[in-house]
Parts: C-alpha cells; sequence; structure tokens
C-alpha cells in the first residue's frame, strides 16, 4: 500500500510540473501573439508607426477608412441639421481632423462618402467635398477590402468617409480583431504591395497632436 501511495504521488507531482511547465510557454506565448495580432495605435509617441504613415502617404499608398463624427440620433447633444446627421458640438471635430489630413496634403488623394447624412456631413466639415454618396461604404459586409483596392488609384491616397462597421470589416477582411474606434477615428492601410496590403493602424480624432514621427 504504500509502495503504491509513493507512486502515487509521484506521478502527481510529475503531471504538476508538466502543467506548470506548459503554462509557462503558453501564457506568454499567446499574449505575444495576442499584442503582436491587435491594431497598432499610430498616436502617443508611436514614431514608427507614424513615420511609415507619413511616408507611404508621400508616395500615395494609403487607404484610410474615417469614421464619421457624433451621429445626432444616438446623442442628446442638439443636431446639426437633421436627426439622421451630425450633432453641431462634433462639427469643431471634423475640422480639426480635417485639418491634420490638410497638412498630410490633399492634392494626390481621392475623396468619397457612404450615402448617409452623418457621412456627407463630415465629409463636407473635413474636406470642403462630398461625393453623390457610395453604397459600397455603407453595404461593406464581407467586400470591404476588396471595394477599396478597387476605388485606389496607383500613386493616390484614397479617402473613405464610412462607418464603424465597415472598419470592422476591413480588420476581419484582414484578418485581424476588430477594434473598437471613436467617432472621427481614422483607420489606415498601406498598398506599398497592392497584392499584399496592410494595416499601417488607427488614429482616434483626439489623438492627432500626439502623432510624431521624429
Amino acid at each position: 500500500m504504500e509502495l503504491r501511495l509513493n507512486l502515487f504521488g509521484k506521478t502527481r507531482r510529475r503531471n504538476v510540473i508538466v502543467v506548470l511547465a506548459v503554462a509557462l510557454l503558453v501564457v506568454p506565448l499567446t499574449i505575444w501573439l495576442l499584442h503582436r495580432a491587435a491594431v497598432p495605435n499610430l498616436a502617443n509617441g508611436n514614431v514608427a508607426g507614424a513615420k511609415a504613415l507619413v511616408d507611404g502617404w508621400a508616395k500615395g499608398d494609403i487607404i484610410v477608412l474615417v469614421r464619421h463624427v457624433e451621429r445626432c440620433d444616438h446623442s442628446s447633444a442638439p443636431c446639426l441639421i437633421g436627426n439622421d446627421g451630425i450633432t453641431e458640438r462634433s462639427r469643431s471635430v471634423a475640422v480639426d481632423v480635417g485639418a491634420q489630413f490638410k497638412k498630410l496634403g490633399l492634392d494626390h488623394a481621392d475623396i468619397y462618402n457612404s450615402p448617409m447624412l452623418r457621412t456627407s456631413q463630415t465629409a463636407d466639415f473635413m474636406f470642403n467635398k462630398v461625393s453623390t454618396g457610395e453604397d459600397w461604404l455603407i453595404s461593406c459586409k464581407g467586400t470591404m477590402l476588396r471595394d477599396a483596392l478597387a476605388h485606389k488609384v496607383a500613386g493616390r491616397n484614397l479617402i473613405l468617409v464610412t462607418h464603424s462597421e465597415c472598419m470592422a470589416q476591413l480588420e476581419k477582411d484582414l484578418k485581424l480583431p476588430t477594434s473598437t474606434l471613436g467617432y472621427g477615428s481614422s483607420l489606415f492601410i498601406s498598398t506599398e504591395m497592392p497584392q499584399a496590403p496592410h494595416m499601417l493602424g488607427f488614429i482616434e480624432a483626439s489623438d492627432w497632436h500626439s502623432v510624431t514621427t521624429e
């Protein structure tokens, strides 16, 4: 009986050691993989990421999805015009984000917006330009990356004023976890290699001031 107990005790200790050893390997590996998969924040001191954005923008290699600013029907704040448009207070947010894009340069950029009022108002205040409205920028399930690439002209950046659902769809198309990005946020993709577009990262509307390449 004593021998059987000793053997049982040794086997149990060995199993515990094996489990702990596996955990020590698996947990850091899982954390590392999740960290790698996360969409990078190009603001708040990410110098390398911001520089990649600026360099790609200068070459006309960037596709950026911009979420409309605060929608009126999801807020208690006063509407600008129309209940399905943006709030009065978010107009300044759109203008400020647009000023940041002007610093990047808009001479070699094509700008489209979805047909919804909130995206057309956002495009108007950000870029002083409103398209007739692109249905694929709201009906984007499963096709966001494909449609964006189809509208990308070589040597010209592509700015798409759209919705959170389409931003999430693009992340899915690139096999990335979806992010929860705020109103007026921007999601940047590099098409330096058109056959293999890759995610550069995002900038929230309130974080542009912290974007630096130095």
